[in-house]
């Protein structure tokens, strides 16, 4: 992605002070170091783009950011904070505008980073960072409110979902005036239901994306408690989108009375590709299934192909989240403003607790474990019950864990459970560990989890900081920390990956989603642990 500033300005992205400098590609600008440096030993650059350059200024923010880093002792970890916390504002508010067919209709593209398109897991997880200053407007108008981009995100989610609801990842709107990005990856892509892609940038069908609309939905809602918003637009229409799409997706492969292979699939998806992650088995129907009810996902957060169809954290996830959204779809009766489908709240709460129920009996799977020290296998075994990441209601299970959120490690950070729930506790030993999860990177730089996208001996900082963000250890977490201060290679922001032994072999200079996510975790600890952020890291 190579936007020039006429662009930018054109689509209304930038202030016009732009006009009179030139700002810097920050897929380059990211890549490189910039002074002044932090005086720590790790010398970490400043990463933020000029104010000018800034695709969002809050007022807001910057305030929190003046206030945190004089509560943060350590040099290096304060400029992390500095460089992290607001990237999403700095970078990737790619355009805010209106729709063309009702100008209170307020629009908000917002790009995950290095890459040109818009995610509906990375948007939603992306704002998320700001919910501490998220609030109702203090003035119409106001042009630094982050209410207002939370609903041009919710604004555009809707239409993308009623646009593709299987799809994962979209365009810039027409409003924009952006061109769409090609995505040579996807050239030979066959995807039932079929796309447009002028609109769809990538169709893989993750069922943490349409979650991801309803926790976008509910953090807006609980800061706010504009009920009436969502009844605006076309809010009510996509989350009737997320229902249908998802309760499709909980059909087995198989008719229970016949036999025969249930077709057409409601999804299917092949590409021609050198990566079995990029593409789903079985000519695209992917791996079979047993009615459970749960819900089929095709594709991880990752955007790799799962190897059993039922992805337990993404189920967890929806919920969590079709729960809390029914309240909304209360709020909403309780005005009596607009037309609400009848009984939709109760079939949300209905559905919740189906799929809650089905993770508990499905998703809970014993395995053994060796009772002697180290895992000694000529020891005295025993059995113990821990979280499936996925499943296929045979009694297939993969017990491991995968970076991106949603994510077994996460199940607290997103509210599925409490970080005490003993299944949790034990499942998370297991996640954290070389001998209980084959994708953990121990190395001589980090150590964390990561996943087959970016292949072995890659850690993920943001698993690390879900460890954080789960842990209640002083110990654990400093260490943690300590890690990923050292581990960015001297740029000052969070990367997809990095070798677990090398610091200089990464994936992704910008990548805005764990940038924020690191942000939300130091705040975190400025609540639950201020006494950390006192200490040094050097």
């Amino acid at each position: 992605m190579k936007p020039d500033t006429q662009l930018l300005l054109i689509a209304g992205l930038l202030p016009p002070s732009v006009a009179s400098q030139s700002c810097p590609d920050y897929s380059s600008y990211s890549k490189t170091r910039h002074e002044p440096f932090s005086s720590g030993k790790h010398a970490l650059s400043s990463a933020r783009p000029s104010p000018a350059c800034r695709t969002f200024n809050s007022s807001a923010v910057e305030t929190l950011l003046t206030n945190m880093t004089s509560t943060i002792a350590d040099a290096d970890l304060a400029r992390l904070f500095q460089n992290t916390y607001p990237n999403t504002l700095d970078t990737a508010i790619r355009w805010r505008g209106h729709a063309a067919d009702n100008p209170a209709e307020e629009l908000a593209f917002i790009i995950t980073g290095d890459i040109d398109a818009m995610w509906l897991r990375d948007s939603a997880n992306q704002l998320q960072s700001y919910l501490p200053v998220l609030e109702p407007d203090a003035a119409p108008n106001q042009t630094d409110s982050i209410a207002s981009l939370y609903r041009g995100v919710i604004n555009l989610q809707a239409r993308q979902l009623l646009t593709a609801p299987f799809c994962n990842s979209f365009q810039p709107p027409p409003e924009s005036g952006i061109p769409p990005s090609p995505n040579p990856a996807a050239e030979s892509d066959t995807v039932f239901p079929p796309y447009d892609k002028e609109k769809v940038f990538e169709c893989k069908y993750e069922l943490d994306s349409l979650a991801a609309f309803l926790q976008l939905s509910t953090d807006y809602y609980e800061s706010t408690h504009d009920a009436s918003f969502f009844g605006a637009f076309h809010w009510l229409a996509a989350l009737r989108a997320v229902l249908d799409t998802a309760g499709a997706m909980t059909r087995g492969t198989y008719d229970p009375d016949t036999g025969a292979v249930r077709l057409p699939s409601p999804y299917s998806f092949s590409r021609l590709t050198t990566r079995a992650t990029e593409t789903l088995a079985n000519d695209g129907l992917g791996s079979p299934v047993r009615e459970t009810g749960m819900v089929r996902s095709a594709f991880r957060p990752s955007d790799d192909a799962t190897l059993f169809q039922f992805l337990v954290p993404a189920n967890m996830m929806l919920a969590r989240y079709l729960a809390s959204a029914s309240l909304i779809v209360d709020a909403l009766v309780e005005e009596s403003k607009v037309e609400v489908p009848e009984g939709l709240a109760e079939e949300m709460r209905g559905f919740s607790a189906r799929v809650r129920e089905a993770v508990t009996k499905y998703g809970i799977v014993p395995v053994v474990v060796a009772s002697g020290p180290g895992g000694n296998a000529s020891a005295a075994a025993a059995v113990e019950t821990v979280y499936a990441y996925e499943v296929d209601g045979f009694g297939s299970a993969a017990l491991m864990d995968d970076a991106n959120l949603p994510s077994l490690l996460a199940a607290p950070v997103f509210g599925y459970l409490a970080n005490t729930d003993p299944v949790y506790q034990r499942t998370r030993a297991r996640l954290l560990s070389a001998e209980g999860n084959p994708y953990f990177m121990k190395g001589s730089v980090i150590n964390g989890i990561g996943g087959p996208h970016a292949g072995p001996g890659m850690a993920w900082p943001m698993a690390s900081i879900v460890r954080i963000l789960t842990s209640d250890d002083d110990k654990e977490i400093v260490t943690a920390l300590k890690e990923l201060v050292s581990s960015t290679d001297g740029l000052g922001l969070m990367h997809e990956s990095i070798n677990s032994n090398n610091a200089t072999q990464w994936t992704r200079q910008w990548f805005s989603w764990a940038n924020g996510l690191f942000g939300q975790m130091i705040l975190d600890l400025q609540f639950r642990k201020p006494d950390i952020l006192q200490q040094s890291f050097q």
